[in-house]
């Protein structure tokens, strides 16, 4: 209720600026489908995507990924988690950067001026503390980057989330409000554009006696219909117009992403994940696309060290490859075992 008249004027599709945010930063999101909020694991690198899943046992955690994305385009993340004892609080740092490699840079007609070499990237930090037992709240502060040669832009943003963990009932909940900020400085030449806000719902539920869980994400939920509004495009391309107001169970769906984990003798976790509008978006005409849509996971959980990889399908018969590396610091600098595990 409060963000209400602040949600309506949020924008969609490709009206907004610093879209990068969305892309999945780790291995773990990415196996997940892209969007996860209620998912429960040590691993620093889902806070970076919601600031409430911060806990005590991710104290000097540091959690570091690469990426090999398509054409040459990289991108690395770096997060880490410290908990303050005497504050109770949790803290996060993390960097998300990507580099787009090297660029003709070239006028209408074709001449060349040189070459430009463009880049995004975020760096926030994040709190988050308890109340009772079984609820976590946390926020996140972002600066963010963008540089394409003269066109250059920042802004500000902030993450809220809220979740809710029964220990006992293997259950947690979670609602989440990104991207709620403002550019700072505008692209050259262009008006002040809106970030790409989201307000996420999720739950996890893992089975009793079973080494099975599932997850389900409600993403987008302050506007219903969330097809691309191009009507020019999609009159060419033969794709449905966002001016229809019927309800449809596509533009349902389209709202919706799964995922389910399967823990193998506590070290082992296998992961997949379907974000159905990934697969609709990145569908040509009425025809399907392989498996655009998919991600899948492994990771291997160590006393000192985990190890995740993770493979998300964007077009037919090509994907790309998430690695990343989750470090327990007070382990391996002698700075001493933060304390007691904590059960939620």
């Amino acid at each position: 209720m409060l963000y209400a008249s602040f949600l309506k004027a949020q924008t969609l599709g490709g009206n907004s600026v610093f879209n990068f945010l969305k892309l999945p930063a780790t291995p773990q999101l990415t196996a997940l489908g892209g969007i996860n909020t209620s998912h429960i694991s040590n691993d620093v690198g889902l806070s970076f995507n919601n600031p409430a899943l911060l806990r005590p046992s991710m104290h000097t955690q540091l959690n570091a990924v690469f990426n090999g994305l398509y054409n040459g385009i990289s991108a690395y993340h770096l997060s880490l988690g410290y908990h303050h004892e005497k504050l109770n609080t949790n803290f996060g740092w993390g960097i998300h950067f990507i580099n787009y490699g090297s660029i003709q840079e070239t006028d209408a007609s074709g001449n060349v001026y040189g070459s430009l070499h463009p880049t995004d990237w975020v760096m926030q930090i994040s709190a988050s503390r308890s109340y009772m037992e079984k609820w976590n709240y946390g926020a996140t502060l972002k600066f963010v980057s963008s540089n394409y040669g003269q066109f250059r832009s920042n802004g500000i943003a902030v993450d809220v989330g809220l979740l809710y963990h029964d220990t006992a009932a293997l259950f947690s909940a979670s609602i989440l409000v990104k991207n709620m900020g403002t550019q700072l400085k505008t692209y050259e030449g262009t008006d002040p554009d809106d970030l790409p806000f989201d307000l996420q719902l999720g739950v996890s539920k893992r089975l009793e006696n079973s080494p099975f869980g599932f997850s389900l994400t409600a993403h987008h939920l302050h506007q219903f219909d969330i097809r691309y509004n191009d009507t020019d495009f999609n009159d060419v391309n033969g794709f449905p117009n966002g001016s229809d107001k019927k309800f449809t169970f596509d533009k349902l769906f389209r709202h919706v992403v799964i995922a389910a984990n399967v823990y193998l003798a506590d070290k082992v976790e296998l992961t997949a994940g379907y974000n159905y509008l990934r697969r609709k978006e990145l569908n040509i005409g009425n025809t399907g696309n392989g498996l655009n849509g998919f991600s899948m996971g492994a990771a291997l959980m160590l006393p000192k060290l985990q190890v995740r990889i993770a493979r998300s399908q964007y077009q037919r018969n090509t994907a790309y490859t998430q690695f990343g590396l989750s470090l327990a610091l007070n382990q391996y600098m002698g700075l001493g075992k933060f304390g007691k595990k904590i059960g939620w």
